[in-house]
């Protein structure tokens, strides 16, 4: 039986998002701890395939169960997106310097534009 490869956090991650029910769950999260019932209410998914979208962002990180009672709350971890911001910074910072490069030349080209203006008026 082959076995499944063990993917890296950021890897993990992003499989965990990739898909739109678990983000939906993240946003709801988002907004503070609640049970899986209510959870469950805006999908039209049984609660097994409610309970295998948790477990995926469980597993990522991304959220932790509790036990109160009856109750089982769940919770957005708070930092778990931090290994994306993370990876996300290092190519932001990269397409801001791009861009502010391609300003300054921008600027270089308009201010010669501009000169070569000043000399066909004459």
């Amino acid at each position: 039986m082959p076995v499944a490869p063990t993917l890296d956090p950021l890897s993990t991650t992003f499989a965990a998002l990739a898909d739109p029910t678990r983000r939906a769950i993240l946003a709801r999260l988002a907004l503070g701890e609640t049970s899986v019932s209510e959870l469950s209410k805006p999908f039209d998914i049984s609660p097994p395939a409610i309970s295998k979208h948790l477990k995926v962002l469980e597993r990522a990180g991304l959220i932790a169960r509790g036990r109160e009672a009856q109750w089982r709350p769940c919770r957005i971890q708070p930092g778990a997106l931090r290994g994306v911001d993370d990876w996300l910074e290092r190519y932001r910072q990269l397409w801001e310097e791009k861009l502010d490069r391609l300003d300054v030349y921008l600027q270089e080209l308009q201010a010669k534009e501009k000169k070569r203006g000043r000399k066909d008026k004459r």
